[in-house]
């Protein structure tokens, strides 16, 4: 049922004094600080209309009203007035944004903490790279136990310490070094196939199958940074919030979105210059059933896409929040990736989308 204006109007004051105060709003409250042009009588009417339409509901029989996930859904679609950042916040973002680090973890770290710090939530930074290795370090530990170490293109390195259930000499090591750093490096996941692995093998004396546990790390490092790996800033913001004083709650949402997997799940096919919102039910998984995401989506180069976004409780500045995360993500691609244009809320993205 298409709601009246008036309805819209009362629900808009409802959601944006309790993002402001986090207490339930009562016919009083919105009498006296907006300007509804109706009495407190219709005032009370009208709440109770929009709880029976489930947009607002009443957490005690004697307190005010909340939003409901479906009165989030209605004001950010419809409701909510667009936000842009301030002078101040812009030259703040441009003086910080720093996207010189050639060390993508220290980059993504750097966009993370700017976002958490721009909208005091904790926030979460992704960038695919279509990354190779630039170089093979193999360490001897023992007889039965190495080091494998790769650098990657994008300069961050990755080591597993692997122990066997057999015996190697040093030397098989470093004949295994000297052909990984010809004949893996500068090459993607794909080009590491059966037959150089084979090739390798032979060439190296290798009849143990050494080879074949460094090549299987190289391909795990090599898929990792395609699809990018989350990183997290600003943890201790969720706890400010008074929906999540429980640390063991504000721990499962951190935890979930620690996995660069999982926040790329919550989207579907974005394009570049979008922000998406995400409220609380609409999320498919039960860590964030309680928590709204609000992510932007940037050129990060090579025809790699980044992300950037903030999580917190359903009590969020929505607009806000999407202004500034917007006007970062326009930054970042205009330094890293093709330069593409600060979205509007036309291209403001829902659920289903």
């Amino acid at each position: 049922m298409e709601l009246s204006e008036r309805k819209k109007k009362i629900l808009k004051a409802v959601i944006e004094e309790y993002v402001e105060t986090a207490e339930p709003v009562g016919s009083k409250t919105l009498s006296q600080k907006y300007d509804l042009d109706c009495s407190s009588a219709t005032i009370r009417n009208e709440l109770a209309d929009l709880s029976a339409q489930g947009y607002l509901e009443q957490p005690h029989t004697s307190a005010g009203r909340i939003p409901t996930a479906a009165g989030y859904r209605l004001y950010v679609n419809e409701l909510m007035r667009e936000k842009t950042v301030t002078e101040v916040e812009a030259a703040h973002i441009d003086t910080n944004l720093n996207v010189q680090s050639r060390d993508l973890d220290k980059l993504m770290g750097s966009i993370g903490r700017l976002a958490s710090d721009m909208t005091s939530y904790p926030a979460v930074a992704i960038a695919a790279s279509p990354a190779t290795i630039k170089r093979f370090d193999l360490i001897y530990v023992d007889t039965n136990t190495f080091i494998v170490v790769v650098l990657l293109s994008t300069n961050i390195v990755r080591n597993k310490l692997c122990r066997l259930p057999f015996s190697f000499e040093e030397a098989l090591l470093r004949r295994l070094s000297a052909l990984f750093n010809t004949c893996f490096t500068n090459i993607g996941e794909d080009d590491i196939t059966p037959q150089l692995i084979s090739s390798t093998e032979r060439a190296a004396g290798d009849v143990m199958g050494l080879c074949s546990v460094i090549a299987q790390f190289a391909i795990e490092t090599l898929t990792e940074a395609r699809s990018g790996e989350a990183v997290i800033s600003g943890e201790a913001n969720l706890l400010k919030q008074p929906e999540f004083r429980d640390p063991e709650k504000a721990h499962r949402v951190i935890n979930y979105l620690t996995d660069a997997g999982n926040l790329r799940q919550i989207h579907s096919q974005p394009r570049v210059g979008d922000v998406r919102v995400v409220i609380g039910p609409e999320n498919a998984t039960e860590e964030l059933k309680d928590s709204s995401v609000v992510m932007a989506f940037y050129d990060a180069g090579d025809g790699m896409q980044g992300i950037i976004g903030v999580v917190g409780p359903t009590r969020m500045d929505y607009s806000s929040v999407a202004a500034k995360l917007s006007y970062i993500a326009a930054n970042l691609s205009r330094q890293l990736g093709s330069g593409a244009a600060m979205p509007g809320f036309d291209k403001l993205m829902i659920k289903g989308d």
